[in-house]
């Protein structure tokens, strides 16, 4: 396990590297550390921009990650002509490094904090909207009760935790809190989250009664988006479950 403080000279090292790389024009902090909000197990979100082709400034900093910083693995995430390289590093420290073009490079989250350089005006990124939650939960909904009278137990027990998934969401968004990859859900009121215990799949033979419970919040927070909507939902759901 890794201490903060290896964390902070780690990320310092990377930004001075950054800073003497002339192909690179900017850097900023993302993630929690652009906040303030970093606790122990927090990871490094550095965005760097780039003058031109950003494959050789990716690749050196790839060399540079297993040959001084103690990489054993990487992954890629692709947005647009951004790559973010992710890192896991043998004290279990994940670091992530974004390759912005120069000229996509901004903030399209709060989460940002520029070191040097400067930074394009972006639209901010929107959250998800809750039609579309909305349309997800149902269809994998359709999905839970096909499962469970097919025997599948392992198939259903995904498809009620998408289903609560994303009428977790929905409660995000009613509540103001992020509403992706979980961000949100333990700022959510306790009076919202206990009822969900009961969705919980304890066992293949408990689905049925997990798709039961969670059909009901999902109507729940249906109703708080579209009233109309929820009348017709709602009964075919609760014949579903």
């Amino acid at each position: 396990m890794y201490t903060p403080g290896e964390r902070q000279a780690l990320r310092e090292a990377l930004v001075e590297a950054a800073r003497s790389d002339e192909r690179v024009t900017g850097a900023a902090l993302t993630g929690s550390a652009a906040l303030d909000a970093e606790d122990a197990w927090s990871d490094i979100d550095l965005a760097f921009a780039v003058a031109g082709e950003p494959a050789a400034v990716l690749a050196d900093f790839t060399t540079r990650m297993y040959g001084e910083h103690g990489a054993v693995h990487h992954m890629d995430v692709v947005f647009e002509r951004t790559v973010f390289r992710v890192f896991l590093l043998a004290n279990t420290l994940q670091v992530d490094l974004a390759f912005w073009p120069a000229a996509d490079f901004g903030a399209t989250t709060p989460k940002f904090r520029l070191l040097f350089g400067t930074a394009q005006d972006r639209p901010r990124t929107p959250p998800p909207e809750p039609r579309r939650l909305i349309d997800l939960a149902w269809l994998h909904a359709l999905h839970a009760r096909s499962s469970i009278e097919r025997g599948r137990g392992w198939q259903a027990e995904y498809m009620i935790g998408r289903v609560r998934e994303h009428a977790l969401a929905l409660a995000c968004l009613r509540h103001g809190l992020p509403a992706v990859e979980g961000r949100g859900l333990d700022r959510l009121p306790a009076s919202v989250t206990a009822p969900y215990e009961a969705t919980l799949v304890r066992g293949l033979e408990d689905a049925a009664r997990a798709f039961h419970a969670v059909t009901e919040l999902f109507i729940g927070e249906i109703e708080h988006v579209d009233g109309d909507l929820a009348r017709r939902l709602a009964p075919l759901l609760r014949e579903l479950s």
